[in-house]
């Protein structure tokens, strides 16, 4: 049985997708971008900005979910530039306690609204 996990703390869906689908005890996040939940703009400030509201964004939605990062058990990362990947580890250890999730980053072509950074992710509810 699935249960999709809703919040006004994190950017509403721009497409056919949920923010995060609950089964089991397992959550599935969808890939956040650094959208202003209230705006639904790209947030001002540079990558380490943008980085720091993809965590927040995150955050929300484990929350909504009845959880904290902390449940979180893979991070895959999608990056227009590799070299950003050094301020992700800066910033991640700011969110996560170890020990950290497993993750996988990526350097992609584009991501959507001119995104710098995506991130979904795998939580665990015990």
């Amino acid at each position: 049985m699935k249960k999709e996990i809703i919040t006004k703390n994190a950017p509403e869906a721009i497409g056919c997708y949920s923010q995060a689908v609950e089964v089991g005890h397992t959550v599935y996040l969808s890939g956040q971008i650094p959208l202003n939940p209230v705006t639904m703009t790209i947030v001002d400030g540079g990558i380490k900005a943008q980085i720091t509201q993809v965590f927040e964004n995150l955050k929300a939605v484990v929350v909504a979910a009845g959880a904290d990062l902390n449940a979180v058990v893979k991070l895959t990362v999608y990056l227009t530039d590799i070299a950003h990947l050094q301020y992700v580890n800066e910033i991640m250890v700011n969110y996560f306690n170890k020990p950290y999730p497993a993750r996988t980053s990526f350097v992609v072509v584009a991501l959507p609204k001119a995104a710098m950074i995506e991130i979904d992710a795998v939580a665990t509810l015990v």
